[in-house]
């Protein structure tokens, strides 16, 4: 979080906030979420799922990436329920295939 604020309590917002860096990632890298083939979604309490995977589908409901969920003892920082990461196949790149190679 900028300036070490805490983030969202709650997992949602957690997850969000976590979406919102990802897509902010990808514009960075001249890619879309519609570009994203696989997500895994970290969480350290699994009653916390539905609500993150409301957040997800948000984002890449229509995208369906290969996804993989998580339930972990804890995150580096304490204060962070949730942990989103993605691999993307950025478009217009030659060498793994049509959409070029694997952003993770």
């Amino acid at each position: 979080m900028p300036d070490d604020a805490d983030p969202p309590a709650e997992p949602y917002g957690q997850a969000r906030r976590c979406l919102e860096i990802i897509v902010s990632a990808l514009g960075g890298a001249g890619a879309t979420p519609a570009d994203v083939v696989r997500s895994r979604i970290f969480v350290t309490d699994h009653e916390a799922v539905e609500e993150v995977m409301r957040a997800h589908g948000e984002v890449f409901g229509t995208v369906r990436p290969a996804s993989t969920g998580i339930v972990v003892a804890g995150l580096f920082d304490p204060r962070w329920l949730v942990e989103i990461e993605v691999e993307a196949l950025l478009p217009g790149q030659p060498g793994t295939g049509p959409g070029g190679p694997a952003l993770g």
